[in-house]
């Protein structure tokens, strides 16, 4: 028997059951549309890559929203502690200030997502909403003397906190929008040189894919001959860099725009957060070869036991003629 349009997925709880109906539902579309154009059209400069958090090395955002979260759970708990009323303000007021700065920060990303990621994006940010406006009628009922109101509007706030919490939880770790797309490729790219292609397939000022071990590969050869080989799938959000338009020794995703530089793979503007794995490249009798460039810490077990392979069976010699 056929399963019905709609119907859970066997062993599927409700709550997933509605994030995915969410995910696929099509009707806030024409908003974040224009939510997204709007976002993206805002003069915010070199502002933008600050708040995406390329500097940090991953969406800033996150760790943006830990004051106002922290604040008003705070707050939630003096509540709860008689005679506290005020300095539970105090931290609503505080949680309110920051909770500016967090949103921008996360609409900037949010703006840069795909569909499915957008439209629980878009619930999320209402949820939020929501909750700073509570928190701002808690505010004023505790400024007014209506101490009772001002700790009721408190927790509903803070449960529609939580409420977007578990959206942006969602948003991170089910659909992967602020994770680095290309950790995987130091831990399956095998060690050593790969050769991919003889010097003539690879055109002068032209993106070519390929691929190691299963990995999709970027190579350009600059009008000098030099190569560039970086991992093909931005890290942003997976684009295929070979789709993208080539300048000024850089690569810009066709996606969402992130900017890399082709020598090393570093993101020279977001919103990618992380750098794209490089490649070492080498001619070797007119065919091509490449190597992952890995940095001290990331290789995988097996090539580390053998790059301490000769230093254990040296050391191990000075041992013996030392018996």
């Amino acid at each position: 028997m056929s399963r019905k349009p709609g119907r859970r997925r066997m062993g599927q709880n409700r709550m997933l059951w509605l994030l995915d109906a969410l995910e696929r539902d099509p009707r806030a579309d024409a908003a974040i549309d224009v939510l997204t154009r709007t976002v993206r059209a805002l003069p915010l400069g070199r502002a933008r890559d600050v708040l995406h958090g390329r500097w940090l090395g991953h969406p800033l955002h996150p760790l943006m929203v830990q004051v106002p979260i922290g604040s008003w759970m705070s707050a939630a708990v003096l509540d709860l502690w008689p005679g506290r009323s005020r300095e539970a303000g105090l931290l609503v007021s505080v949680g309110l200030a920051a909770a500016g700065p967090a949103a921008l920060a996360g609409a900037v990303d949010w703006a840069e997502l795909h569909r499915q990621q957008t439209r629980v994006g878009l619930v999320h940010a209402v949820a939020n909403t929501a909750a700073v406006g509570l928190y701002g009628a808690s505010l004023l009922c505790r400024l007014t003397g209506r101490a009772g109101a001002g700790r009721a509007c408190g927790f509903f706030g803070l449960t529609a906190v939580g409420l977007g919490g578990m959206l942006g939880g969602h948003l991170a770790y089910r659909q992967a929008s602020g994770a680095n797309h290309v950790e995987e490729v130091p831990h399956v790219v095998s060690d050593g040189w790969h050769r991919i292609g003889t010097v003539e397939e690879f055109p002068v000022g032209r993106s070519v894919r390929r691929a190691v071990d299963d990995v999709p590969v970027l190579v350009v050869r600059e009008t000098g001959g030099t190569l560039h080989a970086l991992a093909d799938r931005c890290s942003h959000l997976a684009g295929p860099l070979s789709e993208g338009t080539i300048a000024d020794g850089c690569v810009r995703c066709p996606w969402h725009g992130s900017v890399f530089r082709l020598s090393d793979g570093w993101n020279v503007r977001g919103p990618a957060t992380a750098p794209q794995p490089a490649f070492d490249t080498r001619v070797v009798d007119g065919h091509v070869e490449i190597r992952l460039r890995r940095e001290h810490g990331t290789e995988r077990p097996d090539e580390r036991e053998a790059d301490e392979a000769p230093a254990r069976a040296e050391e191990e010699e000075g041992r013996g003629r030392s018996i």
